[in-house]
């Protein structure tokens, strides 16, 4: 078991950070990690904690089992940590509760609370010999001088996802809603360039909360009526929002009406480039039928930033060889993944090369109809080599593509 730092267990000096009157920043940076679940995360993370200073005091949320030392001499420069009277946990997944029971050992607090289905989570992670208190949707906590409001978010992402306000300084405590992977030495959005906060979020939205864009138009239209008036929203994951809040909020809203701009992406692997040479016709094909066109060869780009792209991109267009009767590894590796995400709205088409079967093709339509994405045209397929004619019917694919783009953006204008 992990314990505090000590003179035979020494560890750096971190210190708290000071996000308003009463709540500090208590969590650890990971600047190591470079793959969180298949996404990947090229400039790391950090897990975020939060202590606040009540005449109950409390933490929310802990953070991933290996930066425990880095999270209790964070809460050290301000306070003993056992004088902790309260732990409250938003999110069971493992990067903010991996600590938990230890912390518990060491902190020894009055209680621990978490929502309905927190408390199964926590109980079937870590079989503790302790009980968790269950909180309710709109039910408020006294801390003695001031109070945290609870709100389910359940399946945001995960059953026992919940909110807590923190009405006196207007904290949002979000878990990972409104996040990103961003590890900085920064803590406010205020503090990092807009267009990394913007790219970083919308990577987050994409790969981690786009399956749950019916909860979160659910929960945004929910908000008003809470009254909050929210100062900053304090994420499991990267800075600190205190100055974009409408802004992140309103990207939220974007993000999960999923609407398909006039854009496509094109993507592909390829084994001896010959889908690579339709791929190139295909985008062509696009681009002059007036619709502007990204290539992404699944070669030098992550299945993760393509699915980035996709979020508001109006068709996806795939190529695949064929590789003993199948789809080339890393093109089902990326539809598989796109599948989970359940993109909404999708225009789609699908190409590709063979050598003497050719079912790899055919099996890439099926996905991205499995994906609910609506495939235009039939299939092209290449056997070996695609000669002139061949890459002029790639070419055809692309502008028929374009067409069906602009027909649909005429019919929701």
């Amino acid at each position: 078991m992990m314990t505090r730092c000590n003179a035979t267990s020494p560890c750096a000096p971190f210190r708290a950070v000071p996000v308003s009157e009463h709540v500090y920043w208590v969590g650890a940076i990971d600047w190591n990690v470079r793959d969180f679940h298949g996404y990947a995360t090229p400039n790391g993370t950090t897990y975020n904690a939060y202590l606040i200073l009540a005449d109950r005091v409390t933490l929310i949320d802990t953070v991933k089992a290996p930066y425990q030392r880095e999270m209790l001499s964070r809460i050290a420069s301000v306070i003993d940590p056992e004088r902790i009277d309260y732990l409250v946990s938003n999110h069971a997944e493992m990067d903010h509760s991996g600590c938990l029971p230890s912390v518990i050992d060491i902190v020894k607090p009055q209680n621990v609370f978490a929502s309905t289905m927190g408390v199964k989570a926590l109980t079937d992670h870590f079989h503790m010999d302790r009980d968790i208190t269950a909180v309710k949707d709109g039910e408020s906590l006294s801390l003695g001088n001031m109070a945290l409001t609870f709100a389910e978010t359940r399946m945001l992402h995960w059953p026992d996802s919940m909110f807590s306000y923190l009405e006196a300084d207007g904290v949002l405590f979000s878990n990972d809603a409104f996040g990103m992977h961003l590890a900085t030495s920064e803590r406010f959005d205020d503090e990092i360039p807009w267009p990394t906060l913007e790219h970083e979020a919308a990577k987050y939205y994409a790969n981690i909360v786009l399956p749950y864009s019916g909860v979160v138009m659910k929960l945004l239209e929910k908000l008003p009526g809470l009254s909050w008036s929210i100062k900053a929203i304090a994420t499991d994951h990267g800075p600190v929002w205190r100055e974009h809040i409408d802004t992140i909020i309103n990207r939220y809203v974007r993000w999960a009406a999923q609407r398909r701009a006039m854009r496509a992406v094109v993507t592909y692997d390829t084994m001896w480039q010959s889908t690579a040479k339709m791929a190139e016709a295909v985008a062509e094909g696009i681009l002059a039928g007036g619709v502007p066109v990204k290539v992404m060869p699944l070669a030098s780009n992550h299945r993760s930033d393509i699915a980035t792209e996709l979020l508001d991109v109006g068709a996806l267009v795939v190529g695949s060889p064929t590789l003993n009767n199948n789809i080339f590894p890393t093109v089902i590796d990326l539809l598989t993944y796109l599948k989970g995400l359940r993109p909404q709205g999708l225009l789609a088409a699908a190409f590709g090369s063979y050598g003497w079967s050719g079912e790899g093709v055919e099996q890439v339509r099926e996905l991205l109809t499995a994906m609910k994405a609506e495939v235009v045209g039939d299939p092209v397929k290449v056997k070996y080599v695609p000669d002139q004619p061949a890459l002029e019917q790639c070419y055809t694919l692309g502008l028929s593509v374009a067409e069906a783009l602009k027909a649909r953006q005429h019919v929701e204008s």
